[in-house]
């Protein structure tokens, strides 16, 4: 069997997320299925991780085995599928690795953006998260903090199946530029709503309801009711996914 990673981008507005579950529309399964149809033969696919439902990506990757050594070869393929595919839906390609070449373990730096808006924006506001005027030094000087820091339990979705809830956090900083202000945080990995529930807790800090102090006793205390309300899905984009190789 060789082994295939694909490279797509997905608008998550219509979906329960990236994970197949009973009875909701996924991307994954959107995914299998047109996978499926297409090369005659059950095809699963594992993805690099979940998204929330309303969460969007770029440049995802996931990974299926299939017994034909060139599909990355078949532009018509490529073609076929993003027809049949839903318009949130794009596959940018599909590339030949390893056997061994795992999509989720594999990864080692994950980046996520949130967008905010401080106007009224009638054409992108699907995609933004609107507020009033923030303290984004304030904000800039708790997120720097998180360095510091390998366990995120509070922010994290509870009641989850993982063994662990410490993340590695590589850098996390606000920009703003005119009325957008984008959050951009990367990590060897992210708990389940971990970066919505980071953006709602430092948004507070950029309102003055909390201090840069209360933001790092909150992680101290490991405990998700400490933390601010998780930010809208919407604005949330899994922006890059990195790997020890080239594909």
């Amino acid at each position: 069997m060789a082994r295939y990673f694909i490279v797509l981008d997905y608008n998550g507005t219509n979906f329960c997320g990236w994970q197949r579950q009973p009875g909701q529309d996924s991307v994954q399964e959107r995914v299998e299925t047109a996978l499926s149809t297409l090369l005659g033969t059950p095809t699963e696919i594992t993805g690099a991780g979940r998204t929330d439902a309303g969460v969007h990506a770029r440049n995802y990757v996931a990974h299926f085995d299939n017994e034909a050594n060139n599909l990355h070869t078949d532009a018509n393929l490529l073609y076929k599928l993003n027809c049949i595919l839903p318009y949130e839906i794009n596959i940018q390609r599909i590339a030949r690795v390893s056997d061994t070449a795992h999509a989720r373990f594999d990864a080692v730096k994950r980046t996520y953006r949130y967008y905010l808006t401080t106007s009224k924006d009638v054409f992108n506001h699907p995609f933004l998260h609107r507020v009033q005027a923030l303290d984004i030094e304030k904000m800039n000087e708790a997120a720097a903090l998180m360095k510091n820091y390998t366990d995120f339990t509070s922010f994290s979705k509870l009641h989850t199946d993982v063994k662990t809830n410490n993340c590695t956090i590589f850098d996390a900083n606000w920009v703003a530029d005119g009325d957008r202000i984008t959050f951009t945080i990367s990590a060897n990995r992210f708990l389940r709503n971990m970066v919505r529930a980071i953006v709602g807790t430092l948004i507070e800090i950029g309102r003055g309801k909390m201090t840069v102090e209360d933001f790092c006793m909150i992680i101290e205390a490991q405990d998700r009711g400490k933390a601010g309300s998780s930010a809208a899905a919407n604005a949330l984009f899994l922006e890059e996914i990195e790997y020890p190789y080239q594909f």
